[in-house]
């Protein structure tokens, strides 16, 4: 079930105001700073991401001695014991 929550200006400016009066003047000031450090840093890391192109589309090449060594021939079969 997804809840979606529709803040208004009074809803924001009461939940504004109880931070005030938990936090107190100095500290809120400090949170919204942070937080706005940590959107930007999130950002830019999003943007360097998209930059970075993708190597996981590469096809590696196998070795073709494995494959075929791993068949068993009719004499190594476990199951044909003599």
């Amino acid at each position: 079930m997804i809840i979606r929550i529709m803040l208004g200006t009074t809803e924001l400016l009461l939940l504004g105001g109880l931070a005030l009066l938990i936090f107190g003047g100095k500290k809120v000031p400090e949170m919204m700073r942070g937080l706005g450090q940590g959107v930007k840093e999130f950002k830019k890391g999003m943007k360097d991401d998209e930059d970075i192109p993708s190597t996981d589309n590469e096809v590696k090449p196998t070795n073709e001695e494995n494959v075929n060594n791993t068949s068993l021939d009719e004499n190594e079969n476990p199951n044909n014991a003599k």
